[in-house]
């Protein structure tokens, strides 16, 4: 809901001198927090911000935790407390529907959406594999073999036959890499199947995601709302995690530099966000920061969407400079900490207790601070919020169907492709390593055969002359031999048969050896 040009209408202050309450497009890539216990509101303000953005041409991504968002593809309707809350803003209720593009990365509820192997890389695979430290080093490995040999490793499949190669060649890569070894090998593979139980293998694959897909308008230059299926994902914390800290990253590194524009390029809307840090490594939790400190001059803006402030790093809460809080609950030592700490994290505002004011906004009310023109946070305010203009709540799963049909990105990622990868070049590899030594071996055993057949009939000769025809046939046939020729012919035989299998392996390790060396 437009306030006027380059701003989003969010609410309106209740103080003694009520002021509209809007985010400035200009600092929306400043990053931002919607924080509250669940059923104070976190939902609404989140839609209301996402039909705002939309209005004003910027695409949004917003995970869909309950289904509630997907109600964002059809119109609001003109409900006698929307009606009225609109008039307590000034503005006139107008029920819209905005253009929307249904997402799930189990290909159920929308467009499957899929990252390759490499794309995910080795950090993430290790959060989402729960690996340990030596298993992550040879998950590493394995990473670095593949790109030395050019292997591409797109799917589950491609992981596991690189795994097994390096099981083979255990000693060998150990000499090179550090230690390989078979139980750090086995951890990973059965942490791999886990995943594929769990429904991942749908994810990892191709065709994979174009990010630019994420980044349409329709014919009216509004921007398209990309709501990710998420009731489902939830239940599997860690993939979601991954698959989100997966999206900033690809955005980091594939977006250019533009600095501060009018508006920004993407606004990612991330729900229950404590999921991306819990238990997250030191390591992992630096990348979020940097990743986050770094995206807004690329254009594109951050907002947490969780239930306490606190379940964010201070790192990157220091970082996100527009807030929404509703309320939060306080009936415990521990809840009470949480509130003082989620006050603190204001610019205070004399007229009123903003720790107690947290205990006591109902639902519709948040605490506000948006950056001001010279990018410093304003004073916090109590605020109603704006009446979002969709629908609030999820469409019938026939609604979602027509419009998953219509979607302008139908056919381009609904059916897996299975291209050649590493899977099939470590095959081929295997099959070619079978052929070269069983031909060796028969060109052995035949070269071998051939020179002591021939060196025994130089040395030993046989037991019969050729035969004649015709009359007198009997003269052709030698007299038996006597006992020491038998001997002597028994030596040479053994003898020249020693000497052929000599003599043919060498002359087979010669030109064996020269064909290893081309």
């Amino acid at each position: 809901m437009a306030a006027g040009e380059g701003t989003i209408l969010v609410g309106r202050s209740t103080g003694p001198r009520p002021k509209p309450e809007i985010l400035t497009l200009r600092l929306a890539n400043r990053h931002g927090l919607v924080a509250g216990a669940t059923g104070t509101g976190k939902t609404v303000t989140l839609q209301v911000l996402a039909e705002g953005f939309s209005n004003a041409g910027v695409p949004v991504f917003a995970a869909d935790i309950k289904g509630d968002l997907s109600g964002l593809a059809a119109a609001g309707e003109a409900k006698p407390h929307f009606v009225k809350r609109a008039e307590e803003l000034g503005i006139t209720y107008e029920p819209d529907r905005f253009p929307t593009v249904f997402w799930d990365v189990f290909g159920e509820q929308g467009h499957p959406i899929r990252c390759t192997v490499t794309e995910m890389g080795p950090l993430l695979l290790a959060r989402l594999l729960e690996l340990n430290d030596t298993q992550e080093g040879v998950l590493n490995i394995a990473f670095r073999v593949a790109d030395e040999n050019q292997w591409p490793l797109i799917d589950l499949k491609d992981l596991r036959a690189l795994l097994t190669f390096l099981s083979e060649n255990a000693k060998e890569l150990s000499a090179t890499y550090g230690n390989v070894s078979g139980a750090s090998i086995g951890a990973i593979q059965r942490a791999l199947l886990v995943l594929e139980n769990q429904g991942a293998d749908k994810f990892l694959g191709e065709p994979a995601l174009n990010l630019e897909d994420f980044m349409r308008t329709d014919r009216e230059g509004r921007g398209f709302v990309n709501i990710l299926a998420a009731d489902k994902l939830m239940q599997r914390p860690r993939l979601y995690a991954s698959f989100l800290l997966w999206m900033l990253s690809e955005l980091f590194e594939q977006l250019p530099e533009v600095g501060d524009l009018d508006k920004p390029k993407l606004v990612f809307f991330f729900d229950e966000a404590h999921l991306l840090f819990n238990d997250a490594p030191k390591a992992l939790l630096d990348a979020v920061e940097q990743v986050v400190r770094l995206i807004r001059s690329k254009g594109v803006g951050v907002y947490f969407v969780t239930q306490n402030p606190l379940d964010v790093p201070e790192t990157v809460l220091g970082q996100l400079g527009n807030r929404v809080q509703h309320a939060l609950r306080a009936f415990t030592p521990r809840d009470q900490r949480a509130v003082r700490a989620a006050a603190e994290t204001f610019r205070q505002n004399p007229g009123f207790d903003v720790g107690k004011a947290i205990t006591e906004l109902a639902v519709g009310e948040a605490l506000v601070s948006f950056l001001e023109a010279k990018g410093t946070p304003s004073m916090v305010e109590r605020a109603l919020i704006a009446p979002p203009q969709g629908r609030v709540g999820p469409l019938t799963p026939a609604e979602r169907a027509a419009i998953i049909q219509q979607s302008p990105l139908r056919g381009k990622y609904d059916e897996a492709v299975d291209n050649e990868s590493a899977y099939e070049m470590l095959a081929q590899r295997k099959h070619l390593d079978s052929s070269t030594a069983e031909a060796a071996s028969q060109s052995e055993g035949g070269l071998t055969g051939m020179l002591g057949g021939l060196l025994g009939g130089i040395f030993g000769g046989g037991e019969e002359a050729p035969k004649h025809n015709g009359p007198g046939k009997g003269r052709g046939r030698r007299p038996p031999p006597s006992l020491a020729e038998q001997v002597i012919g028994n030596a040479a035989r053994s003898m020249a048969r020693k000497v052929g299998t000599e003599v043919g392996d060498a002359i087979l390790r010669n030109v064996l050896g020269g064909l290893t060396k081309r």
